[in-house]
């Protein structure tokens, strides 16, 4: 699931607001307020006087799946942009008046959204909400900055993909295993694409996605919902609103009819390893818990069953993961697996395969999956430790479900699985004939 991803790697004027609503939890659960701007910014409110501190987040619903095919990696791009100046912020203060202020910010992308966050002392939460809403506020940036940041991110698509060992493996799964939908694409886009960003083409992308109705703004922290409500309508109430219409792609794509393999002669690779694709359905699915935990029971810990048969009893594999990567629309189960010197790729497959079909066949064991359950649980609750974990899991369900509520009970879709939901999605989406399947070899010069 992707918050499980988010997880490992976080009484005004009715003129101004639509109604409030108030969910009252019991002890243990995130109580919030929630209501929408006229701009048709949506704001998420959570009091937490646990620590003198508070989170401001805002993430905008667009992703590189927003992208157009011969424009990829804005959204990406703009995540270095928008922290390099706006109409009040000087370039290369953003950062400075955060840190001054004790406090730290970041910000990633994924497919499906853009996210931004300050944590900071509470007696600074204006300081943090000045600067988020001078960013909304309209376009700012400046040649320069699309000069230094298109460089930055384009050095850094080297590092991460092309001069890292294996580097180029899921940019090459994933376009192998969508045809049309721009999930086919890297988050951080194609280097000639990057190199062909204009400032109109930037202007245009800013205009259409970095508006108040695309966003949600949640604060979590030590604040006064009244106050807090206050503050909100001086910095955003004000900013224009934009499109109507903002554009987005279909869900649907065509499912490949047969199975795809590639061998990769790659001049990074210190050993042979094999990389795995299988289509899922989107997050929120209800096969998508399944699949969750059937990824967790094949990797996650050394008791899991790819780990003890590939890494401990035959130690054929240095490194093997799984990883059910279910996103707004239809995503992948990942696999993959790094072998140990001496073996080779396809004795990787062959024992991958073999323990597939033991699932497929004769399913796992209920202490298996207690244990799955266990982790996860574990580790839903852990990110909710912090005020900023909170305010990232409330505008998640919010920019997904329109449901910020399933913060607090999202949970017992994971506790409802059974030893049958697994070995069932096992069968119906890890199917052989319709993967992807990559072999990376050493290339020697």
């Amino acid at each position: 699931m992707k918050v499980l991803k988010l997880i490992f790697l976080l009484v005004m004027a009715n003129v101004l607001f639509k109604p409030t609503e108030i969910y009252s939890q019991s002890e243990g659960r995130i109580d919030f307020v929630e209501f929408t701007l006229e701009n048709g910014l949506h704001v998420i409110l959570h009091e937490d006087h646990s620590t003198p501190i508070v989170a401001v987040n805002v993430c905008y619903h667009v992703g590189s799946k927003n992208e157009k095919p011969d424009k990829t990696g804005f959204a990406h791009l703009f995540e270095h942009l928008m922290f390099d100046g706006s109409k009040n912020v000087k370039r290369g203060e953003f950062d400075k008046y955060i840190t001054q202020a004790g406090g730290y910010d970041n910000a990633y992308t994924t497919e499906d959204k853009t996210n931004y966050y300050e944590v900071l002392p509470s007696n600074y939460l204006e300081l943090a909400l000045w600067l988020e809403s001078d960013r909304m506020l309209g376009f700012s940036i400046q040649e320069i900055s699309l000069i230094t940041q298109r460089e930055v991110v384009k050095e850094e698509r080297r590092w991460r993909y092309e001069n890292r060992p294996y580097g180029s493996a899921w940019i090459k799964i994933s376009e192998k295993s969508f045809k049309k939908h721009p999930y086919r694409w890297p988050v951080i886009g194609y280097q000639e694409h990057l190199d062909r960003a204009s400032m109109d083409d930037v202007r245009e992308f800013y205009e259409t996605f970095y508006v108040p109705n695309n966003a949600v703004l949640v604060i979590a922290g030590d604040i006064d919902i009244e106050k807090t409500k206050r503050l909100v309508e001086k910095y955003f109430a004000e900013i224009p609103k934009g499109p109507d219409n903002i554009p987005r792609p279909p869900a649907e794509d065509e499912l490949n009819d047969s199975e795809i393999r590639e061998i990769v002669e790659d001049v990074n690779a210190p050993l042979p390893a094999v990389f795995m694709s299988y289509r899922i359905p989107e997050e929120g699915n209800e096969d998508s818990y399944a699949l969750a935990l059937l990824s967790n029971i094949l990797s996650v810990g050394e008791s899991s069953r790819l780990y003890q048969r590939l890494v401990y009893k035959d130690k054929i594999a240095n490194e093997v993961e799984t990883y059910a990567d279910a996103r707004e629309h239809p995503g992948l189960f990942l696999i993959y697996a790094i072998s140990n010197p001496g073996f080779n790729s396809d004795t990787l497959e062959k024992v991958i395969d073999e323990e597939i079909e033991k699932i497929k066949n004769y399913g796992v064991e209920e202490k298996e999956l207690e244990k799955a359950k266990n982790k996860v649980e574990s580790a839903l609750v852990a990110a909710r430790q912090t005020v900023q974990g909170k305010a990232d899991l409330l505008a998640h369900y919010y920019t997904f479900y329109k449901k910020p509520e399933l913060v607090n009970s999202e949970i017992e879709k994971y506790r409802k699985v059974t030893v049958d939901d697994v070995k069932r999605v096992a069968i119906k989406y890890l199917d052989r004939t319709k993967r992807v399947i990559l072999h990376y070899l050493p290339k020697t010069n």
